[in-house]
């Protein structure tokens, strides 16, 4: 086995590496990751388990075999409004109500009125009656400039949203603030692609002046765009105060911070590794590398090259020892391990190899962090060309020589046969000399992960380059501490875990970034007459040339016009300006009057995937900058993912336009813009595989309403979020229910003709009225706790059970048969409940579903009992409060109503068995004297909602007397017979409408049915050690199921034998 005579056996990193040939400080090439990217949630989780979940993920997309009937739907009648409403004139709503729900006619009209009404702006706070002294603030995370908002982004706009209209409507001084990033490095690209192809023309052909007006060209074309989508989806935001992160105040502000945090000595200059994009020329952060998997020899396409480039090979070659004559060792790469190096190779330490091509002399060395098993035990070091090289170079005092330049081509170093040859070329040449000189021992694959730029598809080539640094650690020792004391709330609290172990963690941040767009350094480099290049650099940091010059005169003690000064031509990492947000929008580093009264802002809520690159950033640099956390709060959403578990993404093809499930889509056009992304041609095929199966007939038009619902009603603080296009689908179903509520309580209101009573005079005097009104205070104090405690899924879920269960499935039909009563008593108190629990209800939907419920709102208004006071909009109505409701609590009805809804339960299933559609029968209800109390009061509804003609309750044992009622002569014989509840027998007399030989054929085929299950359960009993192992709980559950089995077998076979005799009787 050839021997290793590299300086130390060590690699770092998450990333593999394919190395060709190197030495201290010549290196032609290599593909290795940074250090793992910090906001991984799951540092634990390796590499090759999310590769696998990938590919597991991928060949469900392509399989045949996996049922993905994808969205069933069907089109639906499009209603337009056609009143003649001005853009920011109130809409009409005396036009008559159309017969169905459709997303485009409520959505029209009511966006622009509300901002010409300035309903989203703080100021408006003194006007609301409701109003109190205390205020809401928080910040949208600016989303880039470049893009189109995805279904992620909307999930953050549907949660923000909501909370900013309960504050609201709460009475709260509220301020959210829209704002959109500038985006530096996705913008250049963009516009330097769009200059490629429509000008051909290259970023290095313009100046750099000429070059910005053509990005600030771009933008006003397109910038707009994520505001109309921010608008489409409703969010309240306060436009007057919308924020971009190069307008003139914002830039003040970075700059402002930039200087302060130099003079502390926050930030200085070093020079060390960074990520680099030769396609870009320039540095980028962790969250723009990705990291792409290879199982061992792939071609892959490079900007920059004609040829595919070949990646996942493993090469092994040679170099003589200095002194040892004609003897070689094989050089081999092998990765971080903690195990030491072998004994074998600690006799090489301190001798020295040569290099084949430039005849340097290469020290080795030995290290202890080497894994003998991998390669040959051995890994050459490349300090200015690996992150963890880099660090033990320092620890053994090795130089660090850069071999790469940043456009990708090789240094002078090589030598000049290699000078100026691209970095992927030049591995060729290199092996070519190798086999000449002989030394070359072989290539193998090598499965390996591929560090690639997120913006441009470049290989990420980690580079030595003097940079502007941010020290981390103290500032992070404080956002660890403000957690710890309680001062800053992490929600949910698993997180801080994670936020503790990345801050204790935490390197220095390198802010520079080697664009055009952006925010310029504010940082003047110094020199004099009499310097040259080989000069320690000098610099000073400032706001302006003029504080430049003074600054550097009083440093350097020299006059202000004997020196010049030449600012940084780098911009900013755009996460710096970021940082800034909650408290740069605000109008700091004044002391401007939103600061004073919303800072700190109350909440700021965002996607888990940002909690180190932006949120952990916003609470350094702002505990740092204002001397307060820039929230209170932190709360984390899950991610968004599509039904596979794959994260949403442009890279995949799978990312859905919130704005297609608004409006609805083809499958064409879902297609198409696949075809126009950047993909490669397998994740292409998988993306549009994957839309074929998921919606074969496109998308729906679903409405805004129906999409925020949605969403709010996942739980976001946990898990991740696999939406389903379904779901939407349903809550577009049950805005057309909620739709129709409303079209039947204006019918009733009309129909009454009476006024209806004020909430707080209205009583509920039937049984099934006290029911409902509990119900609504009840789902009230759901809905206060569930916000309060940012569970907006609890929120949507009490909502849409009262509505869908409680109010439309049962009150409601409970009272149709009333308001087609005479007795006006009786309807006047059923349409005031009534309308108070759709009003109601409206007002506690209204911060999900802000379109909907503004339309059915107003409608309402007109017939409410405050006719004469103005109508302004549900935006600003008081949020329903459960003090309000105390003379509707009735726990007694809320405890009894569910043996009601069983008894309903029970005769509609022997409706259905008997085959009984049309016809009402009598039915009686066997039971004790309290159980007929409960039904006695709840009659009228039983008899609704079970289709039932008459309720006559029997009841044979003892206390009947004590009864407000007479209990019924016993049930007839000729009955059909059902349990409810184990204890309450129900007949159902159908003697009028069936025939004996029909009754029969359908008894025995419903008692074979439950002898089926008998014995199943029976058989249960009979397991070895059952009565040990089964939970006391279960065996009294089936033993429960088996008595009320046995007992509905024994009332059948009664009923067999009454027919047998009626059959048999001479008049059958």
């Amino acid at each position: 086995m050839w021997k290793s005579t590299s300086g130390r056996c060590f690699r770092a990193g998450t990333g593999s590496i394919h190395s060709v040939w190197t030495t201290w400080g010549d290196r032609l090439c290599s593909q290795t990751t940074a250090p793992p990217p910090s906001s991984s949630l799951h540092p634990l989780r390796s590499q090759a388990e999310k590769a696998k979940r990938k590919n597991k993920r991928e060949k469900a997309i392509l399989s045949s075999n996996v049922d993905n009937s994808g969205v069933k739907w069907s089109e639906k009648e499009r209603a337009i409004y056609t009143g003649a409403t001005l853009p920011g004139e109130k809409k009409d709503t005396t036009l008559p109500l159309p017969q169905t729900y459709s997303p485009k006619y409520v959505e029209s009209c009511w966006y622009h009125w509300w901002e010409k009404e300035e309903l989203f702006s703080p100021e408006k706070h003194r006007e609301i009656p409701h109003a109190v002294d205390k205020y809401f603030s928080l910040c949208i995370p600016p989303p880039n400039v470049t893009g189109a908002l995805h279904l992620g982004h909307a999930l953050t706009v549907a949660i923000e949203d909501s909370l900013a209209r309960w504050r609201r409507m709460q009475g709260y001084k509220v301020l959210w603030v829209p704002g959109c990033d500038h985006a530096g490095i996705a913008t250049q690209s963009v516009v330097e692609r769009r200059l490629l192809r429509d000008y051909g023309k290259r970023r290095q052909e313009y100046c750099r002046e000429e070059f910005l007006q053509e990005v600030w060209k771009w933008k006003k074309e397109k910038g707009d765009e994520i505001y109309h989508q921010l608008r489409q989806l409703g969010a309240s935001l306060d436009w007057s105060r919308a924020c971009f992160t190069l307008d003139p105040g914002f830039s003040r502000a970075v700059t402002e911070a930039f200087v302060r945090m130099c003079d502390l000595g926050l930030i200085y200059r070093s020079e060390s590794l960074v990520n680099w994009s030769c396609s870009l020329e320039s540095a980028v952060s962790d969250v723009e590398v990705n990291s792409k998997q290879l199982s061992g020899k792939t071609l892959l396409s490079i900007p920059g090259y004609q040829q595919k480039v070949e990646f996942g090979t493993m090469v092994t070659f040679a170099y003589p020892i200095e002194g040892n004559g004609d003897e070689a060792y094989v050089l081999l790469w092998s990765p971080l391990s903690n195990s030491l190096c072998d004994v074998t190779y600690c006799s090489l330490h301190g001798q020295k190899c040569r290099h084949p091509f430039t005849n340097r002399l290469l020290p080795i060395i030995t290290d202890t962090v080497v894994d003998m098993e991998i390669g040959t035990g051995a890994v050459k070091l490349t300090p200015a060309h690996d992150f963890t090289d880099f660090v033990l170079a320092q620890r053994h005092s090795l130089p660090r020589l850069t071999v790469i330049g940043g456009d990708g081509t090789m240094t002078s170093l090589c030598g000049q046969w290699l000078k100026g040859v691209k970095r992927f070329e030049a591995r060729e040449k290199v092996i070519g000399a190798l086999m000449e000189k002989k030394l070359f021992r072989g290539k193998r694959d090598h499965a390996m992960y591929l560090p690639i730029c997120s913006r441009s598809g470049d290989v990420i080539e980690p580079l030595l380059k003097k940079q502007w640094f941010v020290r981390c650690e103290g500032m992070a020792q404080k956002a660890i501490q403000a957690v710890d004391e309680g001062a800053l709330e992490i929600i949910p609290h698993f997180y801080t875990k994670i936020w503790k172990n990345w801050l204790s963690n935490i390197s220095d941040w390198c802010i520079s970034r080697q664009l055009w767009w952006g925010h310029q350094i504010p940082a003047y480099r110094v020199s004099f007459p009499d310097s040259d290049d080989t000069q320690e650099e000098k610099w000073v940091c400032a706001s302006s040339d003029a504080q430049a010059r003074e600054r550097a005169a009083i440093k350097f003690g020299v006059s202000p016009d004997a020196m010049t000064l030449t600012q940084d031509p780098d911009v900013l990492d755009t996460w710096f300006s970021s940082a800034l947000f909650p408290f740069a929008i605000l109008g700091w580093p004044q002391q401007t009057e939103d600061m004073k009264q919303f800072y700190p802002n109350t909440v700021l809520e965002t996607g888990s995937d940002l909690i180190f690159f932006w949120v952990a950033r916003m609470v350094m640099l702002g505990t740092e900058l204002t001397g307060q956390l820039p929230f209170k709060q932190v709360l984390f959403h899950s991610l968004v993912r599509d039904k596979y578990g794959r994260k949403m993404s442009k890279s995949l093809g799978n990312v859905v336009d919130p704005l297609d499930v608004i409006s609805g889509v083809s499958l064409e056009g879902l297609q198409k813009k696949v075809m126009e992304g950047n993909l490669d041609p397998r994740e292409k095929s998988v993306a549009m595989e994957a839309q074929r199966k998921d919606f074969p007939e496109g998308i729906p038009e679903c409405g805004t309403d129906a999409l925020r619902f949605a969403l709010c009603s996942y739980k976001a603080q946990g898990e991740d979020i696999s939406l389903s296009m379904s779901r939407v689908l349903g809550c577009r179903h049950f805005c057309n229910k909620m739709w129709q509520t409303v079209r039947f309580t204006l019918g009733a209101l009309v129909d009454t003709d009476v006024l209806v009573t004020p909430l707080s005079e209205t009583s509920p005097v039937s049984s099934i009225d006290r029911w409902i009104c509990s119900r609504l205070s009840g789902t009230v104090q759901q809905c206060e706790s569930s916000f309060e405690s940012y569970q907006l899924h609890a929120v949507t879920s009490a909502l849409h059970s009262f509505w869908l269960h409680d109010l439309c499935d049962v009150y409601l039909e409970c009272i149709k048969p009333v308001l087609k009563q005479q007795d006006m008593a009786a309807r006047q108190v059923a349409t005031a409940v009534l309308y108070h629990c759709v009003s109601l209800s409206l007002c506690l939907l209204s911060p999900f579903m802000p379109f909907l419920t503004e339309e059915l709102w107003q409608r309402l208004q007109p017939y409410g009992p405050d006719t004469n006071r103005a109508v302004t909009s549900v935006c600003v109505q008081p949020y329903p409060k459960a003090s309000q409701l105390i003379h509707w609590q009735f726990p007694q009805e809320e405890v009894d109503f569910p043996l009601v809804k069983e008894v309903v339960r029970v005769a509609r299933s022997l409706r259905a068995q008997y085959h009984i559609t049309k016809e009402r029968p009598d039915m009686w209800a066997v039971c004790t004297p309290d159980t007929a109390q409960t039904l006695y009061n709840f009659s009228h509804a039983i008899c609704v909602l079970g289709r039932i003609s008459n309720l006559y309750l029997h009841c044979p044992l003892e206390g009947a007397a004590s009864l407000p009622f007479f209990s019924a002569p016993p049930p007839p014989e000729r009955s059909f017979i059902g349990v409810a509840g184990h204890s309450i027998q129900l007949h159902l007399d159908v003697q009028k409408f069936s025939n004996a030989d029909k009754q029969v054929t359908l008894l025995s085929q419903r008692r074979e049915k439950l002898l089926s299950k008998l014995q199943r359960f029976l058989s249960q009993t009979k397991v070895p050690d059952y009565t040990e192992k089964a939970p006391e709980h279960i065996q009294q559950e089936t033993q429960n199921k088996i008595a009320a089995l046995e007992q509905e077998l024994k009332s059948i076979d009664n009923q067999l034998l009454v027919l047998k005799d009626v059959k048999n009787a001479p008049d059958s």
